[in-house]
């Protein structure tokens, strides 16, 4: 199993946010998250409380509201909040339902469906992220449960799942991943084809296979433990 490094000053959820982090949150909501078609009000009220910067290296927590990623170490990002925001409108949850996130790294995604009333099954690979994801669930989201394993065969112990939510980019669907998902159920996540702009997508099952649809363009990083293996030639 493959570890991401731990960045040695990651956020406390102990420690308190700084007092302008509130005011941050509310400017991320009203000038990126409401401009693209984010429209749905529980998501909004979700992003309007739950901590951002805390899910951050400490020091990095000046950036968290950006409109951009946020490095976690190892090669790992937080998805930047517009996205974030509008793969979650995407899976339109409901509550009661039952969702996987692949690439949960600190927990920030977890979190936000937790607060849509979902129950959260956080899947990571790196022991490292999953230590810090761990503390803040149980803090900001006690509902949500950590399991630790390969991000590319998902977890068929919980299966089926009425979401799926890949927090990052992928080249791909992983066949494991998406044979986990139940019948009506809807799976999301960015897209990134060679040559290709990546897209927001969301795929839903069909009598030919997972469907994925486009939705918005978003240019998010590649997640590490599921990016192809590099191919040689002579």
């Amino acid at each position: 199993m493959s570890q991401s490094a731990s960045p040695t000053a990651h956020a406390d959820p102990t420690r308190d946010p700084a007092p302008d982090m509130a005011h941050a949150r509310q400017r991320m909501v009203d000038t990126q998250i409401r401009p693209v078609q984010v429209s749905d009000p529980r998501v909004i009220a979700a992003m309007r409380t739950l901590p951002r910067e805390r899910f951050v290296p400490a020091d990095r927590a000046a950036i968290a509201y950006m409109d951009q990623g946020v490095p976690l170490g190892g090669g790992r990002v937080l998805t930047e909040p517009r996205v974030i925001a509008r793969l979650v409108q995407a899976l339109v949850p409901h509550g009661g339902e039952r969702a996987l996130v692949v690439g949960a790294g600190t927990g920030y995604a977890a979190c936000l469906l937790a607060a849509l009333g979902v129950s959260v099954l956080a899947l990571e690979q790196s022991e490292a992220l999953a230590e810090i994801g761990q503390r803040l669930v149980a803090e900001l989201a006690p509902s949500v449960r950590y399991r630790i394993g390969p991000l590319a065969e998902g977890h068929a112990d919980a299966a089926p799942y009425d979401l799926i939510l890949i927090d990052g980019a992928v080249r791909a669907i992983p066949n494991a991943v998406a044979a986990q998902l139940g019948a009506g159920g809807r799976l999301a996540t960015v897209l990134a084809l060679p040559g290709r702009v990546p897209v927001g997508v969301l795929a839903e099952p069909s009598a030919a296979g997972l469907r994925p649809r486009p939705q918005f363009d978003a240019a998010t990083p590649l997640l590490p433990e599921l990016a192809p293996a590099p191919r040689f030639s002579f």
